[in-house]
This record gives structure tokens, sequence and C-alpha cells, in this order.
């Protein structure tokens, strides 16, 4: 019985559902250190990531710090788009309609460093949600323009589940809703 549960555990985190803590502040507020989320994996296979999705990767080898480590960030472009910063306003704008990020680190700016940049084709835009302590896109934007490939993809973070009073869905910000497909 105890073989067949590790072995039913072993296929659930290899393939289905992982857990992952956080062990940096670059998504603060949203996500703090030592938050525990758990990241569906199967869901990559039957579609791409879209915008306002926070996913857990494999950064490409410009971007680690060590072959093991997996990065959290929130999906800002996706193929085709044109993520920009920043608009008159100050704000990262996407296909020419910008972004009110209410989930940013209270008082953190969208962007210190300008950017314009078209995201090439089974590639992401990724940003922190705490910008001023986040290696993200923006800190990589001689590599491919900042982007990462899909295909580096672990899987999307769908849930806090630890400490057990923050305890939330990690759903997309409405922001991007309105936010039109590419020309």
């Amino acid at each position: 019985m105890l073989v067949v549960a590790a072995l039913v555990a072993i296929v659930v985190r290899t393939y289905l559902v992982q857990t992952f803590f956080i062990p940096s502040g670059s998504m603060e507020q949203t996500l703090i250190i030592d938050d525990k989320v758990l990241v569906n994996k199967v869901l990559y296979r039957f579609r791409d990531p879209e915008r306002g999705e926070i996913i857990v990767f494999r950064p490409p080898p410009a971007w680690s710090a060590g072959p093991d480590e997996d990065y959290i960030k929130r999906v800002i472009g996706v193929a085709g788009d044109r993520v920009k910063c920043c608009d008159d306003k100050h704000r990262v704008t996407i296909n020419g309609t910008a972004l009110d990020e209410d989930y940013l680190y209270p008082g953190d700016e969208p962007s210190m460093t300008p950017f314009d940049v078209t995201v090439p084709a089974g590639r992401l835009f990724v940003l922190g949600d705490h910008r001023s302590a986040s290696a993200d896109s923006r800190a990589h934007l001689g590599a491919s323009s900042g982007t990462i490939p899909v295909d580096r993809v672990v899987g999307r973070a769908f849930v806090t589940c630890w400490p057990l009073p923050r305890w939330r869905s990690l759903s997309v910000p409405s922001t991007f809703a309105g936010v039109p497909n590419p020309h």
C-alpha cells in the first residue's frame, strides 16, 4: 500500500500538480517569501500561457544563477504582443492598451527601465509584481529581448496553499481583459 501511495505521489508531482515555495520578494505582495503555491503542470500541454497568468519556469541559461533554479513571474506579453514602457502616465502598455496594475508592490513604478519589445513566436515577456526587486524580462533585454521560451514553462501557479491564512486563488487581474490581440 505504501509503495502504491508513493508511486501515485510521484506521478502526480511529476506530471500533474507540484508545490513550489517562494524564495524571494520578486512577486510581493501577490506572493511573499515562504508562501507555497500549487502549480498546474498539465494545462500548458493543451494551450500556451496567457497574459496575466503567474507561471513557474526554468530560466534561460543567460538568466539562471543555478542549474536547478525555477523562477515565478507574471506573463505580461505573449507571441506577437508589443509590450512597452511607459506611456505618458508611466504605465506599461500591451498593443497600445495601458495596464492598470493594482497588483504591483505598494510604491513601485511599473518600470524604471524603459523597454519596447515585440514578443517573438514561441516566447513570453514576464515581469515580477515587485518590480524594484525583480530580475525579470527587463533585466535581460539584451538576450532575446528579455523573452523566455514557452517550452521552459513548468506550469501555472493557481493557488497559494501555505501558510493556511494566505490560502487564495491566483486569478488573472481584470486589467488584462481589455488588451487587444496583436495586429
